[in-house]
């Protein structure tokens, strides 16, 4: 991995950015929304509402609107919501962290058991245990999210009193509270993530076991355990990089329906509050700002991608 290669993948995720920020805008413009109307109500009067088009500057040309929105936000400013009246972008990114807290800690668990089940079930291919575990697979692939998420508090919130059903707190608040909070969430995208891994990492060690370095490492007389961590899980995980990427968007933007039920202030549930009010200036920066982590994380799944098989090179 050169510093040249490093450049043109920090300048593609910058291009894309850009691109993404054109789109968003595009987006937001065709909705049927009226910006002074939201902001001063159905009953303003038609002097009113052309004083606010053109504090706004709403009445300009749309190449310009656009140069100006773009130029504010490269510097982070998106502007004030139409909604609470309080500035966007420290809003949003409150509620990514959030968001990301709760990403990381599926994505720990996830790894923690994912990529050991699916070794195990690959090394014990086509015996009950490896069935059992496909069907686990299978099971928290199909079920919806809502019903994992029912389930689990039903359950674990009878057996484990001390388990709060819903709400979130900080972890600067208190953290054993915090990690209390988290754990339902968590393990209930956990079960759908486990299941997406798992079985990408028990297909992946099944084709590393057959190939033929994995054959001359061990009649070289190499250890198993040597054999299975420096070749078969190095290689196997190749492919687990880029499905944890892409489960990134679904962290992110998909898990609205978790952070509903467990009533966590998230960017996908405000996202979906700024929608539903038409909040402009807060749908153009929970997209952005969700396009911008996404574009990150693909760069860096790519970057890990060079480091841990030195025979891959990105033209």
């Amino acid at each position: 991995m050169s510093f040249a290669w490093l450049l043109r993948r920090l300048l593609l995720m910058v291009y894309t950015v850009v691109i993404v920020c054109v789109l968003v805008f595009a987006i937001t413009q065709a909705l049927p929304a009226d910006a002074a109307q939201t902001l001063l109500g159905e009953n303003a009067s038609p002097e009113a509402l052309a004083a606010v088009r053109a504090r706004l500057g709403l009445n300009d040309p749309v190449w310009l609107q656009l140069a100006h929105w773009v130029a504010r936000a490269a510097t982070g400013n998106f502007g004030v919501s139409m909604r609470t009246g309080l500035a966007v972008a420290p809003e949003m990114l409150t509620a990514l962290s959030r968001s990301l807290l709760l990403a990381a800690g599926a994505l720990v668990v996830t790894l923690l058991i994912a990529v050991p089940l699916g070794i195990f079930a690959a090394l014990r291919q086509g015996r009950p245990t490896d069935t059992a575990t496909s069907v686990v697979a299978y099971l928290g692939v199909s079920l919806p999210e809502f019903v994992t998420a029912t389930v689990l508090a039903l359950l674990l919130t009878d057996i484990l009193p001390w388990l709060p059903a819903t709400g979130y707190v900080s972890p600067l608040e208190d953290s054993g509270l915090a990690l209390r909070h988290l754990v339902l969430p968590v393990l209930t995208v956990s079960v759908i993530l486990v299941a997406h891994v798992m079985r990408m990492m028990r297909s992946e060690t099944l084709d590393v076991l057959q190939s033929d370095y994995v054959r001359a490492a061990r009649l070289k007389g190499l250890p198993e355990r040597t054999v299975l961590v420096r070749h078969v899980m190095r290689n196997a995980l190749l492919p687990v990089i880029t499905i944890v990427a892409l489960d990134v968007g679904y962290l992110l933007g998909g898990i609205i329906v978790i952070e509903e039920i467990f009533a966590i202030p998230g960017i996908g549930r405000a996202l979906m509050i700024a929608i539903t009010t038409r909040d402009l200036p807060s749908i153009q920066a929970g997209a952005m700002i969700m396009a911008v982590t996404y574009a990150i994380t693909n760069t860096l799944a790519d970057v890990v991608y060079a480091l841990l098989d030195r025979r891959i090179r990105y033209d």
